[in-house]
């Protein structure tokens, strides 16, 4: 019996351990884990090209500004097909289809390809629309399955074998880019940021799409929303909106404070260290550093510092100190995060705007141009350029943020998805 049980203990510490390793492993969201955009994976390569560096590319159906995202052996992106792949598309909105996609993270092949039709009315295509198209959101994914948001398409959610789960409508509103927030994944809950199209932050229950609960007067955001550490071992949801950065109960959607914010839209992710949050946003671009955890208007008492510098679109990282970010203006900032204070601000070698989000890992940080490859710059508060990446036999442009695990880089444009390692 004693041999029984200790084979069981050592069973269930070994399932442990692989558990935890393999979700360390993971970028099961869009910027990571975390949501900070920050890797502890080591080895990965400062230089690659179409001839170098490629373990695999695969050629993706439809287009899609999304990230992957990572799951034992699973990449997930989306996609969108039959509907607004060039600005000139005048077919019918009502034959969009919206995909989501496995791609063996070994072989590089599609393992399933998924699509539902849209809930609601199509927001026609645009000039801005095609920019970044119709499937923007990045998905989240665990042992439960993947969730994908796509605006008035709604929320979905595949088992890991492509079976699908669930659809969920979230609203029918629509504004000139469209829609932009990825969902996050918190405990038993899918959450989901749809200003855009309702007003409204979703908490829906990951095994059948029913809201647990919901926030609504939520103004201008196309953030994701951030899952943050408060002393005493809790979490707050925090969102950024325009005027306002709120926090809430993860578990209730209770709102807990509010912070006078940056006035305009919000698109960066917040971003935590140490228990302070930086946020970032609006067209004039601001940042601003506060503490979570408090209660009501925590503007007088929570706020340390704002300046008049910062990203539209673009989220930042976090390291030693520091915060770095390449804005969609194509310029590199490092603040110091003490006070806001900037260390440098340099012109990155591209002619056009950037979507994609810096990614700190292995002492690096990767800089996805749209039109000029990915940069690589040292981590550290000097401009120091390690390479400029560029795949040049593919001719889309680069509008999603990378993912990184074990050793690769995941890189993906409307026509393929890239993996990028170290070939020895």
């Amino acid at each position: 019996m004693i041999r029984i049980i200790l084979s069981v203990m050592l069973t269930a510490a070994f399932l442990t351990s692989v558990l935890q390793q393999t979700q360390a492993a993971d970028w099961s969201q869009f910027r990571g884990p975390s949501g900070n955009g920050v890797s502890q994976s080591t080895g990965l390569p400062t230089e690659w090209s179409s001839e170098k560096n490629i373990v695999w590319k695969a050629k993706l159906p439809g287009h899609g500004s999304s990230s992957p995202v990572l799951f034992g052996n699973q990449v997930f992106v989306t996609s969108y097909t039959g509907y607004g792949l060039t600005e000139e598309d005048n077919g019918n909105p009502s034959d969009l289809r919206l995909h989501v996609i496995s791609v063996n993270r070994d072989s590089g092949e599609i393992m399933w390809d998924e699509s539902v039709s849209p809930l609601n009315e199509v927001q026609k295509i645009t000039k801005r629309i095609v920019d970044h198209g119709y499937a923007s959101g990045t998905p989240a994914c665990d042992e439960t399955g993947v969730y994908a948001f796509f605006g008035t398409s709604g929320v979905v959610a595949y088992d890991l074998k492509g079976k699908l789960k669930w659809q969920a409508n979230v609203g029918d509103g629509t504004a000139g880019f469209g829609s932009a927030s990825s969902p996050i994944l918190y405990k038993d809950l899918v959450i989901v940021n749809a200003s855009i199209e309702s007003s409204t932050v979703y908490a829906l229950n990951k095994s059948n799409g029913e809201v647990a609960w919901k926030a609504e007067e939520i103004v201008r955001a196309w953030t994701t929303p951030s899952i943050v550490d408060v002393p005493g071992g809790k979490q707050e949801l925090v969102v950024n909106q325009k005027n306002q950065i709120f926090g809430f109960d993860p578990d209730t959607g209770k709102k807990l404070w509010t912070c006078e914010g940056i006035q305009d839209y919000v698109v960066p992710v917040v971003v935590q260290n140490e228990g302070i949050l930086y946020c970032l946003g609006g067209r004039s671009n601001r940042s601003i550093a506060v503490r979570p955890g408090g209660k009501g208007d925590v503007t007088k008492t929570h706020k340390l510092w704002e300046v008049n510098v910062g990203a539209n679109v673009t989220s930042p990282v976090y390291y030693d100190g520091h915060l770095y970010w390449a804005s969609d203006r194509g310029i590199a900032f490092c603040l110091n995060a003490k006070d806001g204070e900037v260390v440098y601000k340099n012109r990155l070698p591209t002619g056009a705007r950037l979507y994609a989000s810096i990614v700190l890992a292995d002492g690096k940080l990767y800089v996805t141009t749209r039109d000029s490859g990915v940069i690589v710059l040292k981590a550290g508060p000097e401009y120091v350029e390690l390479a400029r990446n560029e795949i040049k036999s593919d001719e889309d442009l680069f509008n999603a943020s990378p993912a990184v695990s074990e050793g690769s880089i995941y890189l993906r444009t409307n026509s393929y998805l890239y993996r990028i390692a170290e070939k020895k």
